[in-house]
C-alpha cells in the first residue's frame, strides 16, 4: 500500500485508514481484532480512534489488538468530545487529563497523531495549543491535529502555534465524500494553502456509496440503515438520484461504485490517507483495492460532475 506524507510534515501514512469508531459498540473485540489483523495484512499503517468511541473501549480493543506491532503503526485519537464539564472541550484541564486517559486505555505512552475533536468557542486557542505543544515536549504525543473544523478555524490555530513556535496542527479530519462535498468552498482551501493534510471521514456516506443499498429495497439486516432512523432519514430521494448517476458513471468505466468513491477522494492533491470503517475483514480488502485504484482525469471528471453541490451549498458537519 503506498504511504504519503502527512500535510507538511514528515510523518508517513497509509493511503486508507482504519476508522474504529464501530470497536466496542457495533462490533466486539474479537470482530475488531479481526479486522485490525486484516488491516495490518494489508499494509494499513494509520488506525484512527477517540475517547468517545465505545465510551473508551475502542481505545482499549485497538491497544490490545496491536500488541506488539504498536511501533510499525501511527495511532490517533482524540480529544474534547465527552459529556462532562472536564471531558467536553479543550481547556488545558480536559487536555491534559484526555491525553492520559487515552494513553493508559491504548497501552501505550504516545499518541502519534492527537485531534481536537470539535473546536471549543469557550476556550482561547493559543491555551489549547500551547497545552498540545507541552504534550509533543514530554514525548506524550507526537503530532497534534484538528476536527471538524470551519476553515477559518484552521487559520486560526495555524497563525496562533506559529507566532508562539508552538506545534502546529498537520493534520485536519472532516466529513467528505460525493455525497457530501459542502468542505470543498472553504476547508479543503484552507488545508491546501497551510500545508495540513485532509483525511476524510464518512467517505462511503455510511454506506450509499458502497451499493449494498438500493431505492426502493429495505436495507440489509444489521446495517447502519437498517438499525438507525437518524442514518435511514439520509437515504432520501435526491440521494438515491446522485447514487444511481455514480453507477452509470463506474459502470462506463468498468468501476465499481466503491472504487469511484473512494478513489476520487484518494486523488485529491490535499488527502494523505482516507479514513474508512470495517467490521469484516473482507470489508478491509475490498477498501485497500478500492485505495490503489488510479482514476484516469476523465474518470475523475465525470464524477466530480454528477456529484457537485450547488453555487453556496452549505452542509453542517455531522456528529463523529
Amino acid at each position: 500500500m503506498d504511504l504519503h506524507t502527512m500535510g507538511s510534515s514528515g510523518l508517513k501514512v497509509s493511503a486508507l485508514g482504519l476508522g474504529c469508531n464501530n470497536f466496542g459498540g457495533r462490533l466486539d473485540e474479537a470482530g475488531s481484532v479481526k479486522v485490525v489483523h486484516a488491516c495490518l495484512d494489508a499494509g494499513v499503517t494509520l488506525f484512527d480512534t477517540a475517547d468517545i468511541y465505545g465510551e473508551g473501549r475502542s481505545e482499549e480493543i485497538l491497544g490490545r489488538a496491536l500488541g506488539a506491532r504498536r511501533d510499525d503503526v501511527v495511532v490517533a485519537t482524540k480529544f474534547s468530545g465527552g459529556e462532562s464539564p472536564y471531558l467536553a472541550g479543550a481547556s488545558r484541564k480536559v487536555v491534559m487529563a484526555a491525553c492520559e486517559g487515552s494513553l493508559r486505555r491504548l497501552g501505550t505512552d504516545y499518541s502519534d497523531l492527537y485531534y481536537q475533536h470539535f473546536f471549543d468557542p469557550d476556550t482561547p486557542v493559543a491555551e489549547t495549543l500551547s497545552a498540545l505543544d507541552d504534550l509533543v515536549r514530554a514525548g506524550k504525543v507526537r503530532y497534534v491535529a484538528t476536527s471538524n473544523f470551519a476553515g477559518w478555524q484552521i487559520a486560526e490555530a495555524e497563525h496562533v502555534a506559529r507566532a508562539a513556535g508552538w506545534s502546529r496542527p498537520i493534520a485536519c479530519q472532516s466529513e467528505w465524500s460525493l455525497l457530501r462535498r459542502g468542505i470543498e468552498s472553504e476547508v479543503v482551501p484552507a488545508c491546501a494553502a497551510y500545508g495540513v493534510g485532509l483525511v476524510p471521514y464518512f467517505p462511503l456516506a455510511s454506506g450509499l456509496l458502497t451499493g449494498k443499498y438500493r431505492r426502493g429495497e429495505p436495507p440489509p439486516p444489521g446495517t447502519r440503515l437498517a438499525n438507525s432512523a437518524l442514518f435511514a432519514s439520509w437515504a432520501t430521494t435526491a440521494v438515491y438520484d446522485v447514487v444511481d448517476s455514480l453507477d452509470a458513471v463506474a459502470h462506463q468505466y468498468g468501476r465499481s461504485l466503491l472504487q469511484i468513491s473512494v478513489g476520487w477522494l484518494a486523488a485529491q492533491p490535499v488527502v494523505p490517507s482516507v479514513l474508512v470503517g470495517a467490521t469484516k475483514p473482507e470489508q478491509v480488502v475490498a477498501n485497500a483495492e478500492a485505495v490503489s485504484v488510479r482514476l484516469t482525469a476523465e474518470e475523475l471528471a465525470a464524477v466530480s460532475d454528477v456529484t457537485a453541490p450547488p453555487p453556496g451549498a452549505f452542509e453542517p458537519a455531522r456528529r463523529r
